[in-house]
């Protein structure tokens, strides 16, 4: 059986979204900035990735083993609104599941369907697991939702791809995760011009 995952782009001052996430900022306002490991763009000073770009090196390798583990995906409603029509899909080619508050029918897309669970966070896990089968469960985002899982304890490995850049504002990942001490064991590191990848289990 896979472990449950969370993963995420960071900037050094903790924040994983810039301010105002919306449809037009879909990591808020500057937010762009975390992904450019993952979508490299020829003008750096661009807020949004360059289409089709893909990522080089050992920044391609860490994205790989993310896509290669995932076996279902959980998000967030406001994720889900965000990025279905940038996606254009399920985030990942396998079944993703929407923790929500306002029921729905279940989403069939290119890829694999979207589901949507409106019985709790403890309810999307077992049905993620299920689907996974051998492979990883990764809690996507947004943060809200990441941050439910780790106050929970029922995330299993934290992987922080953190960016060297300053967002000042927006949403941090690690805020609200519980009240008690999370010890973390460092299992993997992979240094690139665009991120440090940092890869934890949780004990």
């Amino acid at each position: 059986m896979g472990i449950v995952r969370v993963s995420a782009s960071v900037s050094l001052d903790g924040f994983s979204a810039g301010p105002d996430t919306s449809r037009e900022h879909p990591m808020g306002i500057g937010g762009e900035r975390l992904h450019r490991w993952l979508f490299p763009a020829d003008d750096a000073s661009r807020d949004v990735p360059a289409g089709g770009v893909t990522p080089t090196g050992q920044d391609a390798a860490v994205a790989a083993e993310q896509f290669a583990r995932t076996g279902a995906v959980i998000v967030g409603r406001l994720t889900y609104d965000i990025g279905v029509d940038l996606w254009g899909d399920v985030p990942f080619p396998v079944p993703t599941f929407v923790i929500t508050h306002r029921p729905h029918e279940p989403r069939p897309m290119r890829s694999d369907v979207f589901t949507f669970v409106t019985d709790g966070i403890g309810s999307a896990l077992d049905q993620a697991r299920a689907a996974a089968g051998d492979r990883d469960v990764l809690v996507m985002g947004g943060a809200t939702v990441q941050q439910q899982y780790l106050a929970a304890g029922l995330v299993d490995e934290l992987q922080l791809n953190l960016v060297p850049v300053l967002l000042h504002h927006g949403e941090r990942l690690l805020d609200h995760t519980g009240d008690t001490t999370t010890e973390l064991v460092q299992t993997g590191l992979v240094a690139t011009d665009a991120a440090t990848h940092l890869t934890y289990t949780i004990s």
